[in-house]
């Protein structure tokens, strides 16, 4: 893969995943390759690879056509087990979006082997009102990038990390984090 072919997968929030959900007419579900591949996750279930046409980039087995019914149940469960949304791009060209992984740091491979597993960062990233923050650490504690760490009891942000999932809005009780774009 040359310099200029962007990796197979990127980064979004649930909201922007909602969105390529909404725009597509067809789902299919198969089992997530890293949960096959290391076995149970701790975190979800294994059928969590959303795909947008049956033959994908996606490496996992147990392929089914889904209703949009179930493919909010997949978008529920990443809410509440705070999956990171990373949709994946077809293998050829990676210029169509086919589908979305439901990752987090119990068994995905991108989390546990970063450099062997580039991903694209978001078109979003956090910004915090440091001044609204209680520094509870309820943000860090679901930062699978550690771009958000509970220092001596302050919250350290190293936004160079940050790869806009938006994870850490949906647990800051403060509402002090929001998503912006990133250029």
């Amino acid at each position: 893969m040359s310099e200029e072919t962007p990796p197979l997968h990127f980064v979004c929030t649930l909201d922007e995943a909602r969105k390529i959900v909404d725009s597509k007419k067809k789902y299919w579900v198969s089992n997530c390759g890293c949960r096959e591949s290391r076995g149970k996750c701790d975190r979800s279930r294994i059928d969590v690879c959303l795909q947008f046409c049956e033959s994908t980039a996606a490496d996992g087995s147990g392929i089914k056509e889904v209703t949009r019914d179930a493919v909010e149940e997949i978008l529920k469960e990443a809410q509440d087990k705070h999956l990171v949304t990373r949709p994946f791009r077809d293998d050829a060209t990676r210029t169509v979006t086919e589908g979305i992984c439901f990752c987090c740091d119990d068994c995905c491979e991108y989390f546990l082997n970063p450099d062997d597993n580039p991903c694209d960062k978001g078109d979003l990233i956090e910004s915090t009102d440091v001044d609204s923050c209680t520094h509870c650490g309820l943000c860090a504690d679901v930062c699978f990038f550690g771009a958000r760490k509970l220092a001596d009891g302050e919250l350290k942000v190293d936004r160079d990390r940050c790869y806009g999932c938006g994870l850490c809005v949906d647990d800051c009780p403060e509402d002090c984090i929001t998503m912006v774009s990133r250029k």
